[in-house]
C-alpha cells in the first residue's frame, strides 16, 4: 500500500488487515469541507484496491463524529454558482459513493454529534456502533437546504417513511432511535463496550472469506427493491453457482467437511 500523506484525516493500517481512517478535523467537529472531501475520496479508492485489508473502520477525532459541512465551506459555497455548486455536490456524492461500494466490511464508531453528511457517511458504511450520548440530525431545512446529495444512502438505510419524517423535520434523535430506525446496529454505553463489540464484529469479519463479503454486499446494491421474479432467480442463480466454483467457495466447503478453520480464518 502506498505511503499517504493527509492533512484533515489520519490513516492506519494493521498487520491484520484492518484499515482505520480517522477524521481529524478536532477543533471544527471534524466538518467537511472541499479537502476533507477529496481526502475521503482517495483513502477508500486506495482501501479498495489492497486485497490484504479485510476491513475499514471510519471514526472521528475528538467530540465528534462529525459535525456535517463546514460552515466556512457553507457560506463560500453560497457566492459560487449553480454550476460550481453541482460540481462541489458531486464530488461529495462520489466520496459516499465509494464508500458504499467498498469490497471490504466498513464500520462507523460514532460519537458526539453525527449531523447532516456526517449521518451520511454512517448510513454509507455496512455496520454502525453509536455511543449512547451520540446525537443525531438531517438538519439541512433549517438552513433552507435539503439532505440531496445523502439521501439515497440514508433511504436505503432507514426506509422512505423514516426518512421522510427525519428529512422534513429535522428533528435531532439519540442512539437508542437511531438503532430503532436502523442507521446504526448498536449501542455502546461506554467507551469499553464499544471496543467490545468492535472486537466482536472484527472477529466475525476475519471468520469470513473476503472475496463472498464483497459479493455479499455486491448482492445487496444490486437486488434491493427488486421484484422477485424469474429474472432476478436467475440472476441469483449465476452468482451463487459462481461461488461454489470458485477458490473460495471450494475452500470453505473442504474446510467445512474437514473440520479445520478455512485458509482465510485469522
Amino acid at each position: 500500500m502506498r505511503d499517504a500523506d493527509y492533512d484533515l484525516i489520519k490513516l492506519d493500517v494493521t498487520r491484520a488487515g484492518v484499515a482505520i481512517v480517522t477524521l481529524h478535523r478536532p477543533d471544527v467537529h471534524n466538518a467537511f469541507n472541499a479537502e476533507l472531501i477529496a481526502e475521503l475520496t482517495d483513502v477508500f479508492a486506495m482501501i479498495s484496491d489492497q486485497p490484504g485489508i479485510r476491513m475499514m473502520i471510519l471514526r472521528g477525532e475528538g467530540k465528534s463524529f462529525s459535525a456535517g459541512a463546514d460552515l466556512e465551506w457553507m457560506k463560500l459555497a453560497s457566492t459560487h454558482s449553480r454550476d460550481d455548486n453541482e460540481t462541489d455536490a458531486m464530488r461529495l456524492a462520489e466520496m459516499l459513493q465509494r464508500l458504499y461500494e467498498m469490497p471490504q466490511m466498513t464500520l462507523a464508531l460514532v460519537q458526539g454529534a453525527a449531523m447532516g453528511g456526517g449521518a451520511g457517511l454512517v448510513a454509507a458504511c455496512d455496520v454502525a456502533i453509536a455511543m449512547a450520548s451520540a446525537q443525531f440530525r438531517f438538519s439541512e431545512v433549517r438552513l433552507g437546504l435539503t439532505p440531496a446529495t445523502i439521501s439515497p444512502f440514508v433511504i436505503q438505510a432507514i426506509g422512505p417513511r423514516w426518512a421522510r419524517a427525519l428529512f422534513v423535520t429535522g428533528e435531532e434523535f439519540d442512539a437508542a432511535y437511531a438503532e430503532k430506525i436502523g442507521l446504526i446496529q448498536y449501542v455502546a454505553q461506554t467507551a469499553d463496550e464499544m471496543t467490545d463489540l468492535e472486537e466482536h464484529i472484527a472477529r466475525l469479519v476475519f471468520a469470513a472469506a473476503p472475496g463472498a463479503v464483497a459479493d455479499s454486499k455486491k448482492l445487496v446494491r444490486d437486488f434491493a427493491g427488486k421484484p422477485i421474479d424469474r429474472d432476478v432467480s436467475q440472476r441469483t442463480a449465476k452468482r451463487i453457482a459462481a461461488r461454489r466454483t470458485s477458490d473460495e467457495g471450494k475452500e470453505g466447503v473442504s474446510a467445512f467437511l474437514e473440520k479445520r478453520p478455512p485458509s482465510w480464518k485469522t
